[in-house]
């Protein structure tokens, strides 16, 4: 019998299989998800090649390809050379008026879910709307990328601080070298092919906020939160480990991408001025340290070395083991100085049963409350981050308290439940 199915195409900047992102586990782990529903079969096309891919070396042979053994897979490399950061724009276009149309003809998907438009462009909303006239498009705002030329990241570029209401002007003093006129007119240029988008997934009522007040309509954007699944495990070993033991609660990890904007030279900066007598020690999972510039990798290299004593580097690590690795550790800590519109880490403390410590900015204000599932520091702020990290390793009661209150995350299953309902919503629009 022929599946009766509708298509949803879910579209990413990246497969983890090339590097680990939030946004990238999130778009394949949905994908998985929804590949069990009776509702929906979906497909997933993941852009891969440079500066994602580890080779330099462009792809030879036809951009879209199987990803891997899965049918409902594929790839599609695109070449950013010659990429304009400023306006999210490709500059060969063939790759997506040629042969992502003919892709997109070719699946048919009654439903196109974006997950992000790096590297392809924001011209891809517009090639999708060519080729797919009456097919609704749904766009996840995974960071503020549309609003921010700096990484979207919404952090001024000048003392690091945070960007509450952007402005062509207020752009130009973080990019000297781009005039004001122009990021007037990048504004102009991506809102109008975001203008082509039928719904909006907003993570957080924050992010809801930004765009709506940016320019894109109240009534297009419905927040829901991500949904998760806890993490499958490689070894069948897990336990957690001195969960019901009595004794001190001072192991500290890092887990994620090794960024200015995730926070990690502010974690190990505190850890420098609890000094090598600090009774705790941090571990440090992440990955993508080799992407940033020069500045960074020397400040954070420099930290590590006077940090030693008290810091282990875990380096990157499978997903499939960030279970075991978590139940290992008593305190996760998120110090990220951006907004954050999850981020998915949180959630695998909280699987985990793993009280997190965290600046409260954006959603970790939303998913982490403080005193109840975790605590928050000062946002960018070492000396007060060292305090609170001092209280945490010397006070098991306290760690008792918080573990004993976090709940489960929000389940992928209600996740799709919401997901489903909106993309049936969208259908009968179209009738």
């Amino acid at each position: 019998m022929a599946d009766k199915r509708r298509r949803v195409l879910y579209v990413s900047h990246n497969h983890p299989m090339f590097r680990p992102g939030g946004a990238e586990q999130y778009a394949l782990d949905l994908y998985r998800a929804m590949s069990r529903s009776t509702d929906f079969e979906p497909v997933l096309l993941a852009r891969a090649g440079p500066p994602v891919a580890r080779s330099k070396l462009l792809h030879k042979g036809p951009p879209v390809a199987a990803a891997n053994s899965d049918p409902n897979q594929y790839l599609i490399f695109t070449d950013v050379e010659n990429y304009d950061y400023l306006n999210n724009e490709l500059a060969g276009k063939p790759v997506l008026t040629r042969f992502l149309r003919d892709f997109l003809i070719a699946q048919q998907p009654d439903i196109v879910h974006f997950h992000h438009t790096l590297y392809y462009g924001y011209d891809v909303l517009r090639v999708t709307r060519n080729a797919l006239p009456h097919t609704p498009i749904v766009y996840t705002l995974h960071d503020y990328m549309a609003i921010c030329h700096r990484d979207g990241q919404m952090v001024k570029a000048a003392g690091d601080q945070m960007c509450l209401d952007p402005s062509p002007l207020d752009c130009s003093e973080c990019f000297p070298n781009v005039g004001t006129q122009q990021f007037f007119m990048r504004q102009r240029f991506i809102q109008s092919h975001l203008a082509l988008v039928d719904r909006f997934i907003a993570p957080t009522s924050t992010t809801k906020e930004r765009f709506v007040e940016w320019g894109i309509p109240e009534d297009k954007i419905i927040v829901e939160p991500y949904g998760s699944s806890p993490p499958q495990r490689i070894s069948a070993n897990g336990s957690r480990n001195g969960d019901r033991v009595a004794r001190k609660r001072n192991r500290f990890a890092f887990f994620g991408q090794l960024t200015p904007y995730k926070g990690a030279d502010v974690l190990l900066e505190a850890m420098r001025l609890l000094g090598p007598d600090f009774d705790g020690h941090l571990w440090l999972y992440g990955a993508n340290l080799d992407l940033m510039d020069e500045h960074f990798q020397a400040r954070l290299g420099k930290l590590l070395d006077s940090t030693g004593a008290t810091v282990t580097v875990g380096g990157q690590y499978d997903h499939g083991d960030v279970l075991d690795l978590m139940e290992d550790m008593d305190w996760i800590m998120v110090p990220s100085i951006w907004a954050e519109t999850g981020p998915f880490v949180v959630w695998e403390a909280f699987h985990a049963r793993r009280p997190v410590i965290c600046s409260p900015v954006g959603g970790l204000a939303e998913k982490v409350r403080h005193d109840e599932n975790g605590l928050h520091f000062r946002r960018n702020d070492a000396q007060n981050l060292a305090a609170l990290m001092r209280q945490a390793a010397s006070d098991p009661a306290l760690w008792k308290k918080l573990h004993e209150q976090i709940t489960p995350p929000y389940g992928m299953d209600s996740h799709l439940q919401v997901l489903t309902a909106a993309y049936r919503e969208l259908l009968e629009g179209v009738k």
